[in-house]
């Protein structure tokens, strides 16, 4: 699960790929464009303390670039593509996976607080191994080298929907919280 852990500090795309992992078959069509505020520098400690910074900008077609520093170093560290909607009054960011980790796709929520923090959520996965099991969703248990997860077959429109029922308000856990980086 470390390597996984490592690549959380690519903010929006490190949700994606941050150890317990929701995957899904098909690719997640870009809706908005990004809030404004999203775009910039951001900087935040991970769990074991480590300083991180990231940079989120625009890209071609829609698409936006997380790229991930560790302090001190000028080198990027990571770097991914990733789109952006909104569903439900809810920011999404998505992207593929790295071919390494199954070639599907990921999904995280995130959030522009009152306080300027750029927040990340990722999918609880026992929420969704219910949904599964209560057949609101389809999918498996999944398991990779870096840890459980669960890869959902179920459509994007089946999935928003899902996520957009009040019922299922509490299906994501902050993972990261970003604040504005001086310069």
């Amino acid at each position: 699960m470390n390597a996984w852990r490592k690549l959380l500090a690519l903010a929006l795309l490190s949700a994606l790929l941050a150890g317990c992992l929701a995957t899904f078959d098909e690719p997640f069509a870009p809706g908005e464009k990004a809030p404004a505020a999203m775009l910039g520098q951001w900087q935040a400690r991970d769990a074991w303390g480590e300083h991180l910074k990231l940079t989120i900008q625009a890209a071609p077609n829609g698409h936006y670039t997380a790229i991930s520093y560790q302090k001190g170093s000028p080198a990027p560290r990571d770097q991914a593509t990733f789109t952006v909607s909104r569903h439900g009054g809810r920011w999404y960011a998505a992207a593929p996976m790295p071919k390494a980790y199954g070639g599907r796709f990921a999904l995280v929520g995130f959030e522009l607080s009152d306080a300027g923090e750029l927040v990340v959520y990722n999918l609880d996965l026992e929420r969704l191994q219910q949904a599964i099991a209560q057949g609101a969703m389809v999918g498996e248990r999944s398991d990779t080298r870096e840890g459980q997860g669960v890869a959902v077959r179920s459509t994007p429109a089946q999935v928003f929907a899902w996520l957009d029922d009040p019922a299922n308000s509490d299906v994501f856990v902050e993972i990261a919280r970003y604040k504005r980086a001086a310069h």
